[in-house]
Parts: C-alpha cells; structure tokens; sequence
C-alpha cells in the first residue's frame, strides 16, 4: 500500500486543502498521514506533531524574520523569510512515507534547510502551491512585480533598508535548491499560477502540474434555500450576500472595494430587505458600522457543515480578492448552488462564466462589482461547479501522478 505524508502549517492552512486531500487518498486506499505544525480541533490519530520542542523554534523563527524584514507595506502581504525551520526528516511517518506532499507551511515551519534534508531523504517531495512563494523570493503574491522571471532584489513588500536584501537572498537559496534537486514535482491548483510558475526563472525548467484543489461534494452541495435559512434563524424573503475569508482584513481580500460596492449598492435599491452575512476571523467595530445594510456577523466557522449552510442561505457570494490563487470559498459556493462576483484576477475567472453561474467583474472597480451583485440577486442566476473541479476526477489525476513518481523511482 502506497504510504503517503502530508506537511501543513494547520488544518486551516490553504483552505484545509491537506485535510481534504488526505481524506480522499484514505477513500481510495492509500495510507495517508498529516504532519501539522499546530492542533486544531480535526485532531485524530492520523495527524501527527513534531514535538514541544518545535514550538520553540517556531517563536524564535517568528522574532527573528520579524526583526531582519523591518517594515513591510501591509498592502503587499505576507513576506516569509524562515531562518532556522524545523527538521522533520527523522519522524517516522515522514521516514516510513513513499511520497512527501508539502502544502501551505510558510512563516515559521520548514526553511530551505529543511526542505533540502527533506529531498536528500531520496523520496518524490510535492510541493502544492497555493499562492506565488514557492518562486518568489519570499513574498506570496507578487501584484504587478514581474522581479520573479528574471531574479528578485530589492523587494516591494520592503519600506526601509534591512542588513541585507532578504528576496534576493531568499530567491537565490530556493533557485539554488531545486536546480540540484531533481525529485521535487510542483502542482498548481490553478492555471494561473501554473502560468506564472513557468514563466519564473527558478521553476521554469521544472515539471509543474495542474490539479485543482480537491472539495468535500458530500458537503458542499445544494439544500433548499428555505431549509439552510430556518436552521440558521434568517428572513426567507430577504436578498442574502455573503462574504467570507479566514482573515477579513487580509490585504488580499479587498474590503475596501466590498465597501464601495455595497455604498453604490444601497444607493441604486432598497436597503430594507437586504441582509449581508459575513463570517471569518478579524471583523472590527468599524468595518461591521460601515456596512449600510443590515448584517449578520457568523463568526469563525470551523466545521464544513456550517460553511455550506450560509452558501446555500445566500443568492449571492461576493470574493473581491485582489490577489489569488484559486479560493476555496469560491468552489465551495458553487458546489452549493450560489453564484459567485469576483474580480478578475488570479485563478478567479476559471471558475466563474460571466453571466452563467456568477460574475467577473473588472479588477479594482468597485461600480463593477456592485453592478455583478445586482445582476445576481435580480436575475436569479444559479452557482454551478464547472467539470474541471468534480473531486473524482482530480483525486484521480494526484493518484495519477503519484504512481508514475514511483515508478520512476523502482
């Protein structure tokens, strides 16, 4: 039986993506185990830690990077830079494992250090990229910077001068590695990053595949609307939008353009029979009071089956992201029936057909955006999952490539 381990940083990392792909290699046969950095409440006994002495680490690989990046610009994200990381190579479900799959494990997990003693272990590594840092030289999307094609110096992300130039340094280190290592394989859960990933100078040489990220159909399907609002205490006549994110004042994530749609919104139609629910981590007093119509704050949802029922409580999801990869709330909105307004950016406009089963609005205008809520609560238009994102066929395609990895190898 194929032994397979996957890496996360946490169950909620990339939209649990390492859960649900674990859960579907378990489906199909395969022996699968995660190696999360932190517990959360999916805590079984095929999730395993790396110990009390990792936490140490990470503290200090956490005060370290926040010291030798200085002052970053909030509005260009995340910049991960880990020092020390933490070598994982000698746990048994990674010695034991046939195939590593690394996903979302940046900040203060594993460092180039580590993953160099992960690919001396000999075995296939999958990097799943779920946003741009595995090319970059430490920020997770680039925005309009195209540094990353040719080499990256003297970051954007960066408002003062540092002791050395850590994107250059971070970029160098990662092109250094996969350049000596041949058993790393890439997947992309979007065609865009897959785009960009060949069109890098650290990953251009290298196979990157494109699977799209695996979702739970047994969950995120359709129920009645009425049924999904009663079990959640909302007004069946009301025009629902729904808005969610793990952090909603993530830079990524666009609040301020939500904002300006909703004013231009609540100036075109009757607010009174208008209900926003938002759910997620990070919702301040003043972004709630700037909403002009009535709301409902769902809090962090940290199981599957309270996420579905507020996509099927909505007529509409709006994601104004201005920079991603390929959302899990997106995919699991139109696995619920309900269509989806998104701006046109990043893997966004794979899963949307304007006008079909939601709408691509132009990136960064808010007019646009607001003009895509109306149409979707007017014309009544249903979410559909577009073939490409069925489960069985992608859970397949991983299975695909695993077994041609070993091959490989024997």
């Amino acid at each position: 039986m194929t032994k397979v381990v996957h890496i996360q940083k946490s169950a909620r990392s990339a939209g649990g993506s390492a859960l649900r792909l674990h859960k579907a290699f378990l489906e199909k046969g395969l022996d699968t185990y995660i190696l999360s950095l932190f517990p959360d409440e999916n805590d079984n006994e095929r999730i395993f830690y790396p110990g009390r002495f990792s936490k140490l680490i990470t503290i200090i690989n956490d005060k370290i990077n926040l010291f030798l990046s200085g002052k970053t610009k909030k509005e260009y994200g995340l910049f991960s830079y880990t020092i020390w990381g933490i070598d994982i190579t000698h746990l048994r479900h990674v010695k034991e494992a046939d195939v590593i799959i690394i996903h979302w494990v940046q900040g203060e997990f594993l460092s180039i250090s580590a993953y160099r003693k992960l690919a001396k272990l000999g075995k296939p590594v999958v990097i799943v990229m779920h946003d741009m840092w595995t090319f970059t030289g430490g920020c997770h999307y680039s925005f309009s910077c195209e540094k990353y094609k040719s080499e990256c110096a003297d970051c954007q992300v960066f408002a003062d001068n540092r002791m050395f130039d850590m994107s250059k340094r971070g970029f160098l280190s990662k092109k250094k590695l996969f350049q000596h290592y041949d058993n790393f394989i890439f997947v992309s859960p979007s065609r865009w990053l897959e785009s960009c990933a060949n069109q890098s100078s650290i990953l251009n040489a290298k196979p990157v595949h494109h699977i799209p990220n695996i979702l739970d159909d047994k969950v995120f399907k359709p129920v009645a609307k009425s049924l999904a609002r009663q079990i959640i205490d909302i007004d069946v006549n009301a025009k629902v939008i729904a808005f969610g994110a793990v952090s909603i004042d993530s830079p990524y994530k666009g609040w301020d353009y939500l904002k300006k749609a909703l004013d231009i919104l609540s100036s075109e139609i009757s607010s009174e029979n208008i209900l926003i629910l938002v759910f997620g981590k990070h919702v301040t007093d003043e972004m709630a009071q700037s909403i002009p119509f009535k709301k409902r704050y769902m809090g962090f949802l940290r199981d599957e089956t309270s996420l579905a029922l507020v996509y099927n409580a909505a007529d509409v999801f709006v994601t104004p992201s201005l920079a991603d990869n390929l959302p899990t709330t997106v995919l699991e909105s139109l696995a619920c029936g309900t269509p989806v307004v998104g701006f046109n950016i990043g893997g966004i406009p794979e899963m949307i057909l304007h006008k079909d089963n939601g709408y691509i609005a132009d990136y960064k205008n808010a007019t646009d955006l607001s003009k895509g809520l109306r149409y979707c609560l007017d014309s009544g238009i249903k979410g559909r999952l577009l073939p490409e994102f069925r489960k069985e066929e992608n859970i397949c395609e991983y299975i695909r490539i695993v077994n041609e990895l070993l091959r490989n190898q024997s």
